[in-house]
């Protein structure tokens, strides 16, 4: 039961130490427990069959409830990612354009309750699955998508109330097909993302196995090519996530790729005069770790390090590893924990709740996951222990429309 109640109080007090924090949590769980207190916040969901939904995520002392609250198809025909710029009151929509000769990027508006509004849609160029915003929060702003399809990058300028225009794409060829040719005939740019410093814009290459950088003009924000970071050939890196410790000043960048199946760790140098960065390779293994087996087909989708900075979650697709008590199989969530040294220890292999776990979201109390499950038309939400970064129980599941593709919280 705390574990449900310990969600209202504790993004407010995140910089406490850990055990008292702890502690703090118990004692205004029992609180509201006795005061019959619900928590309550709101999820979105982007599904291949041209939908964007809001549901709203609730919890008392009975359990949790997830609910649709607004749909729209203004992002239509096949929403891939969504962007917040929460303190804006902003969502960016990416249409993937499966069928379609382009693309599409939309921006909406966020109502207190959840609701979207329509701001823009604009046509891009075709395949974009990934966006990340960058500069100043307080002046000029964009946003880089990375394009599969489209094998390309592009940057849009952003206003304030939502509008946006081009700014700037690159586009990418391979002079012969890659390692392994049916998913790596061309480039693949697969996600875009921002380093800890806000200095560099990285964006993994599934079909040429590097890691693009970029720097950019503060003013203009037009990017700069620098140095990629060159992955072994056949790897297929999609996406990646950044940590530093609270305990020492250094960086380090974690890689998952699709076709290997692995997780790569490396250290991370700041060239001066905004050169780039070198990545030095501290630790690899499966997305299973060292002491279990991976069975064949596994294709790891999302990499995310938990709000508290102390672990590091991947989904691991088409792995079927689980049965649920319902038969059915189950795709995997591994959770690893950061050592001091930058590597990982492995925590656990937990079932995802379902078939493709393409994506997922830990909310900033750390104590729930989202998962979107490709294969199901569901989204699940499972119960995670803040201390141990255990992935529990199923507690809240909601259907879709279509094979959903990204979730995220709704929260500041």
């Amino acid at each position: 039961m705390a574990n449900v109640l310990v969600t209202q109080c504790t993004a407010g007090w995140r910089l406490i130490d850990h055990h008292i924090a702890r502690l703090l949590a118990l004692a205004l769980a029992s609180l509201a427990y006795l005061s019959g207190t619900a928590y309550s916040t709101n999820l979105f969901i982007a599904d291949y069959s041209g939908f964007v939904t809001t549901a709203a995520l609730t919890s008392t002392c009975g359990g949790y409830s997830l609910e649709k609250t607004f749909t729209t198809n203004q992002c239509a025909p096949n929403p891939s990612w969504l962007t917040a710029d929460l303190d804006r009151g902003l969502l960016y929509c990416l249409n993937e354009g499966l069928n379609t000769v382009n693309g599409s990027l939309s921006s909406f508006t966020v109502n207190t309750d959840g609701s979207l509004k329509l701001v823009q849609d604009t046509k891009s160029i075709n395949g974009p699955v990934s966006g990340a915003l960058y500069g100043s929060a307080s002046g000029p702003r964009g946003i880089a998508l990375a394009h599969y399809g489209g094998s390309a990058v592009s940057t849009w300028v952003l206003k304030n109330n939502g509008a946006f225009t081009l700014n700037q794409h690159f586009d990418y060829t391979l002079s012969h097909p890659g390692a392994v040719p049916d998913r790596q005939d061309a480039p693949h740019e697969h996600e875009a993302i921002v380093d800890p410093t806000g200095q560099y814009i990285l964006v993994p290459d599934l079909g040429a196995d590097l890691i693009r950088v970029f720097s950019y003009d503060q003013k203009t924000l037009k990017l700069k090519t620098l140095d990629p970071l060159k992955v072994k050939p056949g790897t297929g890196p999609r996406h990646a996530a950044f940590w530093q410790p609270t305990s020492s000043g250094k960086t380090y960048f974690y890689l998952v790729a699709e076709l290997a199946a692995t997780v790569t760790g490396y250290s991370v140098e700041y060239l001066s005069n905004g050169k780039g960065l070198n990545f030095t390779q501290i630790y690899s293994s499966p997305t299973y770790g060292d002491k279990l087996k991976q069975p064949p087909g596994n294709a790891p989708a999302e990499i995310t390090v938990s709000p508290d900075n102390r672990f590091i979650v991947i989904s691991n697709r088409n792995d079927t590893y689980f049965t649920l008590p319902n038969g059915k199989k189950s795709d995997s969530i591994s959770t690893f924990q950061f050592q001091n040294d930058g590597k990982l220890s492995f925590v656990q292999l937990a079932p995802a709740g379902g078939s493709f776990p393409r994506h997922f979201s830990i909310n900033k109390a750390c104590d729930l996951i989202v998962i979107g499950l490709q294969n199901d038309n569901n989204v699940v939400v499972m119960q995670r222990a803040i201390d141990t970064g255990l992935i529990g129980n199923t507690v809240a599941s909601l259907g879709v429309s279509g094979n959903p593709t990204c979730v995220i919280f709704d929260e500041k």
